[in-house]
């Protein structure tokens, strides 16, 4: 056994992760599977949204003028020529003193600039060829119609690269004719759980093995940070079965487990002698063991086993990189709040330090400083507090800011 010869600062495993980030290529996707996707392109309408004036309720498409007076006690008549039908137009135009009766998103036919409500007429005996209502109100030009352009007009800028599609922004992009979107790919990564003292998750533990808690952490983690999970079990402490893992077809290998000193800590010697070992041992409680590496042009991440130490292993570095290289947003996926502590956190200066917190009555408490395979603190914990390595620690009442899992 030794100790790590030196410890990397969190900024400093930054500055080398982060050069080595960019977005992936892009692809097309149909719409049904791009929500949360992330747009690759800008995306400028060459069409306008509606297409046509259409009627914006039920009734009856007139001329304006042609009601113009109308009450209920100085009724204005109105033939019926025809209809208009969503999809369906009317075939003529109207003129003065006609009606064409329309239904909410018909057509306007030519001559019509307004809809008279149907509960503002009064349908009339058909005592000619054409039957006719009268107009108990006056409508003004453009009342009650959706003009063309409304919605979208042809060359509006309406997403930009970057974007992380909604549900609604696929029925806008439907609605300019788009069936697919162009967007950036999904990082493939091949997550790599390794201890033969583990059971596969859901066994129940037995004797001195313990179930596996990381993978379905970590993999939940990856899937939301727009990763795709290649996951295809446990990997024993065996070089050859390890370094066949590390060169998988993916764009990132995280390897859990084996990440420090120790004789059986294999993956740092391997990433070492076959790509490019970059950081080992960072100067940050929990998590002091991770690695950040390259085997290829795989990035590979070594977290420690104990399952917090992982998971905020996780989240300083591999998850940073999965979001930039799906195009989104470098910073941690989770809220913040400002708080008065009620406890103390003491932090040696030199060392950044992930303290889980719960908030009670409005107070930030500290839960752990310590104890990285415990990760029923992190269930119990509705947030973390991060202290800088400039930092001794934060006083009880300071004002510290929370960063809440959910």
């Amino acid at each position: 056994m030794r100790g790590f010869a030196q410890r990397h600062t969190v900024a400093a495993a930054f500055a080398w992760l982060d050069a080595q980030l960019a977005p992936l290529g892009s692809e097309d996707v149909p719409l049904r599977l791009a929500g949360g996707r992330v747009l690759a392109a800008p995306v400028v309408s060459d069409v306008d949204v509606p297409g046509f004036d259409r009627a914006a309720m039920d009734g009856y498409a007139v001329a304006a003028d042609s009601t113009e007076g109308a009450t209920a006690y100085n009724r204005m008549p109105l033939t019926v020529i025809g209809d208009a039908m969503p999809g369906c137009p009317f075939a003529g135009s109207v003129s003065a003193r006609e009606a064409v009766r329309v239904m909410t998103g018909a057509p306007m036919p030519p001559g019509a600039d307004a809809v008279l409500p149907a509960e503002w007429i009064e349908a009339e005996p058909n005592e000619g060829s054409a039957p006719w209502i009268s107009a108990l109100a006056a409508v003004s030009p453009g009342k009650h119609v959706g003009r063309r352009g409304e919605d979208i007009v042809r060359g509006t800028a309406l997403f930009e690269a970057g974007r992380v599609l909604r549900p609604q922004d696929l029925g806008v992009l439907s609605s300019i004719g788009h069936g697919e979107a162009r967007v950036i790919r999904r990082p493939r990564v091949r997550l790599v759980v390794t201890g033969n003292e583990l059971l596969p998750s859901g066994s129940r533990p037995r004797g001195f093995q313990i179930a596996d808690a990381n993978g379905p952490m970590l993999a939940a983690l990856i899937e939301r940070d727009g990763g795709i999970v290649d996951f295809p079990g446990l990997v024993r402490d065996d070089a050859g079965t390890i370094l066949e893992a590390l060169l998988a077809d993916a764009d990132i290998v995280i390897v859990s487990g084996g990440s420090s000193v120790g004789i059986e800590d294999l993956a740092p010697t391997l990433v070492a002698q076959h790509g490019e070992l970059a950081v080992h041992g960072i100067a940050m409680r929990p998590s002091s063991p991770t690695g950040l590496g390259r085997m290829g042009h795989r990035l590979v991440f070594l977290l420690p086993g104990n399952p917090v130490s992982s998971l905020c292993a996780y989240d300083f570095f591999a998850g940073r990189a999965i979001r930039a290289l799906g195009g989104r947003t470098k910073q941690w996926p989770y809220r913040p709040m400002r708080g008065a502590l009620n406890r103390k956190i003491s932090s040696p200066i030199g060392r950044l330090d992930y303290a889980r917190v719960r908030i009670v009555n409005g107070t930030v408490e500290p839960l752990a400083t310590a104890g990285a395979s415990v990760l029923s603190s992190a269930t119990r914990a509705d947030g973390f507090v991060i202290v800088g390595d400039d930092s001794e620690g934060f006083a009880a009442g300071a004002n510290v800011e929370v960063w809440l899992y959910a």
